[in-house]
């Protein structure tokens, strides 16, 4: 099945930047959306940022946009997250996620939750003021 693996992330002061990566292992990520999303203690997850790798079609919420790049390389397989700007808001467990290869177009993969998917481990992003 398909693996994700995560790395990046780590504490930064307001302002700062980070860039989280997804890299994919076993299969290909070439043709699926692939999201990322985020949890706080507290509140309730949100997935913010998607990409079709296959068409590079993109979409953000509200909350990132302006300050939050998803990309992908297909050389590496792997989705990245460039995130500038940051705010203490920012600060949650941050999970990507992939789902199954063909089954989403772009509008879907915009507002895919992650249900159904192959998920990463999850890395840590922590914004002090």
């Amino acid at each position: 099945y398909l693996q994700l693996e995560q790395s990046g992330g780590g504490s930064v002061q307001t302002g700062g930047s980070l860039r989280l990566s997804c890299a994919a292992s076993t299969y290909t990520i070439s043709a699926n959306c692939v999201i990322w999303l985020r949890q706080a203690p507290g509140k309730e997850r949100e997935e913010f940022a998607s990409i079709d790798t296959g068409s590079a079609i993109t979409s953000y919420a509200d909350s990132v946009k302006g300050r939050f790049t998803i990309s992908f390389d297909a050389a590496k397989d792997t989705v990245y997250l460039e995130m500038s700007k940051l705010k203490p808001g920012d600060t949650a467990m941050y999970y990507c996620a992939a789902a199954p290869g063909g089954t989403l177009n772009p509008q879907q993969c915009a507002t895919w939750s992650g249900g159904g998917g192959y998920w990463g481990q999850g890395t840590q992003v922590t914004v002090s003021s």
